[in-house]
């Protein structure tokens, strides 16, 4: 079994995305939603989330703005942009193709 870390190449972007179709977060935030949600099987490492982070900011599908958190400390909170919901939908589609196609694969006898 893989590392609990262990995530298919380039589908960090999609979880990064799809994690702020609801609401803005801060970078902590994002990796411990992921965490949550995948019920502790997917671990972002800060390594690996805020070159991503970055990256989509980049592109443009994402936007960064300083703000307070909960606890009062500052932090850069992240948002889809337009761009970003035109890709989160492109990226699910596809991710929903391959993971179909994945499936075909491991059910064959």
């Amino acid at each position: 079994m893989g590392k609990p870390s262990d995530l298919v190449q380039g589908t960090l972007d999609l979880l990064i995305l799809k994690t702020l179709a609801l609401e803005p977060k801060h970078g902590w935030a994002i990796a411990k939603r992921i965490q949550q949600i995948s019920q502790d099987v997917l671990l972002v490492q800060q390594g690996s989330l805020y070159p991503a982070l970055h990256r989509l900011e980049q592109k443009g599908w994402i936007k960064g703005k300083r703000a307070e958190t909960d606890t009062g400390r500052q932090a850069k909170f992240y948002s889809l942009t337009a761009t970003g919901r035109i890709q989160l939908e492109k990226e699910s589609a596809n991710w929903n193709r391959l993971s179909s196609a994945i499936n075909l694969i491991m059910q064959e006898p």
